[in-house]
């Protein structure tokens, strides 16, 4: 899980005619903006990596699940960030929050995040392309510093009267309190902030905790003994002296306890999380929410007909409709890793983040594995390429003319293996020149029957779009109709549950665990057409 803060939250506690709102609104995370979370890890979401729908995330305090105080209500995706309304629930804990969020002290909101899609750039940063969405926090101090404001409060509800804000820069709000044992009195309007900024408080210096506060952390465990051992060693690196060496010769070799052993982060990633077989399919959701094994995927196997009328009065063409009820199972995709407690606590890069970042990779790797598979798997052969253009202009068109044929659908992919990918790269035509050559800036290649290039694996060889997937199998080539809504030939289908742990006191371990299921179907086998060489 994820967490930073964002800025720029409003808190809206009733409406002009005293009728109870108690919302917030805001910016729950902004895009593009380069932020470090609590493990250290830098991290920047991209345009659209938040969800506008599923479940309503919950609104915590604090990132503590034991202080619930409402729902986000309401979601609306921007160029900018997310934007959010959460209202706040009438209880002790939700009214505490409230009076806290109107007088500035929580004055910024945090998200908590799973990432689902990601990758890092030179320097680093974890550039999340999609992610869940599970909580939103009201927390006193964000990840962005001075640059941290809230831009109006509007304060009806019912408290102390005569109340002031602890911000200085912010105006003394008229409110009133109803009491018990008299009416209600009359509301006041609520009074908005100064246009000044208000900043974020800077940091306290960290003391250090007497042993029964350690202990006591140690006890509660989770992220508030996280935050005090980091707390811990940021204030002894702060408090580190040089060391002088004594006169006379003194080599390396000489004082090797006095040498730092440096590691440079972030970790080298030699795989590269894709899933492109996945992605052009395109992952529905199941239709049941997946609470249930399996469901049933219909499709037509007979179809009704029209045909002349032999003479007036004679019978018309008459055939039935049948259709078939196909059944999809689940499969369950997991992997988990058990850490100690010392793998946890004492390395750096932190091991637990790494870890759950590759894990949740495999995870992608292994789904795109199970459709590539299954697509193979389901294909039916529509000729031998024997390695030259002209057999792979025919054996192509061979496989375009068995899906159209009796369906009036045309292919729209051609999947294939990274060797195939390379093969067509190196074809050449009789005049020497590449068949699919580089074709950019807006250029058209002379006599192409399409392009593409060894930096991608985008291109459009005689105008199928090419897929390139190093899952699939050597000498893999696939011509088929996907992702287009209407007419698909093969569908997949996947929920993804999540990471889940637990902890293993007897042996100071942590288990954890990341799990998804994932369904196929070839809803028009004759549809997929496979190329096979000689």
């Amino acid at each position: 899980m994820i967490r930073f803060t964002a800025t720029n939250v409003t808190v809206d506690a009733a409406a002009p005619d005293g009728t109870p709102r108690r919302t917030i609104s805001g910016i729950a995370a902004p895009y593009g903006v380069v932020a470090t979370v609590s493990d250290g890890t830098q991290i920047l979401l991209s345009p659209g990596a938040l969800p506008e729908d599923g479940p309503n995330p919950k609104l915590f305090v604090g990132h503590s699940p034991d202080k619930a105080i409402g729902t986000v209500i309401a979601r609306q995706d921007t160029p900018e960030g997310m934007l959010f309304q959460a209202k706040i629930a009438n209880t002790d804990l939700g009214n505490e929050s409230l009076q806290l969020a109107l007088e500035n002290v929580y004055d910024q909101v945090s998200v908590g995040i799973a990432p689902l899609e990601f990758s890092y750039n030179e320097a680093g940063v974890m550039l999340i392309d999609k992610a869940s969405w599970t909580e939103l926090s009201l927390v006193p101090h964000g990840a962005f510093g001075a640059g941290a404001t809230i831009t109006q409060v509007a304060a009806s509800i019912q408290h102390e009267p005569d109340k002031t804000s602890d911000n200085p820069d912010t105006q003394e709000v008229e409110e009133t309190e109803e009491m018990e044992s008299t009416p209600a009195p009359e509301v006041v309007e609520a009074a908005a902030i100064p246009t000044q900024p208000i900043f974020a408080a800077a940091k306290r210096e960290f003391v250090m905790p007497s042993a029964g506060e350690f202990m006591a952390a140690y006890h509660i465990g989770g992220d508030t003994f996280a935050n005090m051992n980091k707390a811990v060693a940021e204030y002894t690196a702060s408090k580190r002296t040089a060391l002088q060496a004594a006169a006379g010769d003194v080599l390396t070799t000489d004082t090797p306890g006095l040498l730092p052993v440096p590691v440079l982060g972030p970790l080298v990633q030699d795989l590269n999380f894709l899933r492109p077989v996945a992605d052009v399919v395109g992952m529905r959701a199941y239709p049941d929410g997946g609470q249930s094994k399996t469901f049933i995927r219909p499709t037509i196997t007979t179809h009704t007909s029209v045909a002349t009328q032999s003479s007036e009065l004679s019978a018309a063409s008459a055939t039935t409709m049948v259709i078939a009820a196909n059944t999809i199972s689940k499969t369950t995709l997991a992997g988990q890793v058990t850490l100690s407690v010392q793998d946890i606590d004492f390395t750096n890069p932190a091991a637990m983040q790494l870890i759950l970042n590759d894990l949740m990779g495999e995870y992608m790797i292994a789904s795109d594995n199970l459709v590539a598979d299954n697509l193979l798997a389901a294909a039916t052969s529509s000729g031998v390429w024997d390695g030259t253009v002209t057999d792979l202009l025919k054996s192509i068109y061979d496989a375009a003319s068995d899906i159209s044929s009796n369906r009036n659908w045309l292919p729209t992919h051609v999947f294939v293996s990274v060797d195939v990918w390379a093969q067509l790269g190196q074809l050449i035509g009789s005049d020497g020149r590449p068949v699919f050559p580089l074709i950019a800036n807006g250029l058209s290649g002379y006599n192409a029957l399409g392009g593409q290039n060894a930096a991608s694996w985008n291109g459009n060889p005689l105008g199928l779009q090419l897929v390139v997937d190093s899952n699939f199998a050597a000498k893999t080539m696939i011509v088929t109709r996907v992702g287009q809504g209407q007419g698909d030939a093969y569908e997949a289908y996947e929920s993804i549950r999540g990471l889940m742990s637990v902890e293993v006191p007897a042996t100071l371990g942590r288990t954890m665990s990341f799990h998804g299921y994932v369904s196929t179907f070839a809803a028009i086998p004759g549809m997929i057409r496979k190329i096979t060489q000689a």
